[in-house]
């Protein structure tokens, strides 16, 4: 990545107070590390999970929650970008001119970023626990059935 200058601001103070799973952390590192200027990544969850000594699980998660931050987008499989202002360029005028081409609320200076973070996992946590609730409901349904 020589020559590669990242974008000027204090990204890591932000995503920092994220509380991200740790992880994350190394996940968000690696890719930001392996990223092509302006923070196009193409890796597999298998070869992150083996640079990093993680299991595949471990990284799917990781990549779940850098997705809630709005920090890592899935573009298609194997294919990620990372958001413009932890990306590198190739100059400060490519940074300046991809964070101002990015929608405010994806910023990490938005004045709520942390807190539409903490609404994203909350409502995450809330679409699994209602799966879990109708997965169980349906067990005591077929249960019902086979006991009649």
């Amino acid at each position: 990545m020589s020559g590669l200058h990242f974008a000027a601001v204090n990204a890591e103070g932000r995503v920092a107070d994220l509380d991200l799973l740790p992880a994350a952390y190394r996940v968000l590192l690696k890719m930001r590390a392996h990223s092509e200027p302006g923070g196009r990544i193409e890796v597999d969850q298998a070869t992150l999970a083996q640079m990093l000594n993680l299991s595949r699980p471990a990284v799917n998660a990781a990549l779940r929650d850098l997705d809630l931050a709005l920090l890592v987008k899935k573009k298609r499989a194997g294919v990620y970008q990372l958001n413009a202002m932890l990306a590198a360029y190739r100059s400060p005028e490519d940074a300046i001119a991809a964070v101002q081409a990015m929608p405010t609320e994806e910023r990490l200076t938005a004045p709520d970023f942390v807190e539409r973070y903490r609404r994203a996992v909350a409502a995450y946590q809330d679409q699994l626990a209602e799966k879990r609730r109708l997965r169980e409901d349906a067990k005591r349904r077929q249960n019902l059935k086979a006991v009649s």
